[in-house]
């Protein structure tokens, strides 16, 4: 068993919670967080052992790894408490506030040898795993260009101020939701390493982005666009979506459905020349239990058999969330050129 505490009991800790409540290699240990009325409700309704105070629960309950779900601007500070103890971590993301903080991570992680990962759960979804093996296995040729977008209703009004209207402690849609964008296309096209234009506008929100626009350029020199915007209220949900351009045909695809067009009878197994679709049903790999979908069992499962030492620790890396904050650096720099 796998001694886990979790830092950190809002919307996202609890989903985690839950998750790793019912995972059968999973022994939660601790539970931490600030509000007194959440570790009152904890403590009386769950039966785990719950604090207020992270290092306090890390020198008492000894867990092998923590979950780290709590604001991004108190990520840098207790993943290096905890790493500089030898445990394991799974930190929310996006990773830190800046590149700086995000490289200092990975290599402290590094150094101790420790499992690490963050929550980018889209690189657990079937249809974006698909997307990435046929990019990989050359099946739509070179990529000539590439398009990430997201779009939904998440700020639709003016609001009383919350840490997502705090550009100090992560919040604006860059940081919160085009970070997905951004991290998909790293990973599945190549990292984004420069940024020729950029556009950040606030349409309810007063001091974060609420969508943006950006033109970037990738490792190989292609070039492509990330669209975002949190305000959009012609979609009932936040939704995520890739497009990719090559030399022998053409993929687009969110959580739940893909299309993909090949120019030539040369394509993989189950698929044909021309316009093929498959839906994440015939994609997702079974999970043992979940909440919100399948992705965020997969991606506390991966991460507790990565403690076990039974798969590699090479998905969600401190050091892929490094080059994610440092793309979402580049695009921020830009905007304000």
């Amino acid at each position: 068993m796998i001694k886990v505490a979790l830092i950190g009991a809002g919307k996202m800790g609890i989903s985690h919670l839950a998750i790793l409540g019912a995972h059968p290699s999973v022994e939660i240990v601790g539970v931490c967080d600030t509000s007194k009325m959440v570790v009152d409700v904890l403590k009386n309704y769950s039966g785990y052992d719950c604090y207020s105070d992270y290092l306090k629960m890390v020198d008492e309950a000894k867990p092998d790894a923590v979950i780290v779900a709590v604001p991004t601007k108190f990520h840098y500070k207790m993943v290096k408490d905890l790493l500089n103890k030898n445990i394991h971590v799974f930190a929310e993301k996006p990773f830190c506030l800046n590149p700086t903080e995000s490289l200092e991570l990975s290599s402290l992680a590094k150094e101790k040898g420790v499992v690490n990962q963050v929550g980018y759960h889209n690189k657990f979804v079937g249809t974006f795993k698909e997307v990435k093996k046929l990019v990989n296995g050359g099946y739509i040729g070179e990529i000539n260009h590439f398009l990430g977008e997201a779009y939904g209703p998440v700020v639709t009004k003016k609001k009383s101020d919350t840490w997502r209207s705090d550009p100090n402690e992560g919040g604006g849609c860059l940081m919160d939701y085009a970070s997905h964008v951004i991290d998909l296309i790293n990973d599945i096209v190549a990292p984004i390493n420069s940024c020729k234009g950029s556009i950040l506008k606030s349409i309810y929100s007063k001091s974060v982005d609420d969508s943006v626009y950006a033109l970037v350029n990738i490792e190989t020199g292609v070039s492509g666009v990330i669209s975002v915007n949190w305000s959009d209220e012609t979609y009932r949900k936040m939704s995520t979506s890739v497009t990719i351009n090559g030399t022998k045909g053409k993929i687009i695809s969110d959580a739940n459905e893909l299309k993909v067009y090949f120019k030539s009878s040369s394509v993989p197994e189950g698929y044909s020349k021309g316009w093929n679709v498959k839906y994440v049903t015939d994609l997702a790999e079974e999970v043992d239990f979940y909440l919100r979908g399948e992705e965020y069992s997969s991606q506390l499962d991966h991460f507790i058999k990565s403690v076990q030492g039974i798969v590699q620790n090479d998905i969600n890396t401190f050091e892929s969330a490094w080059k994610t904050d440092h793309s979402i650096f580049l695009i921020k720099e830009q905007s304000l050129a």
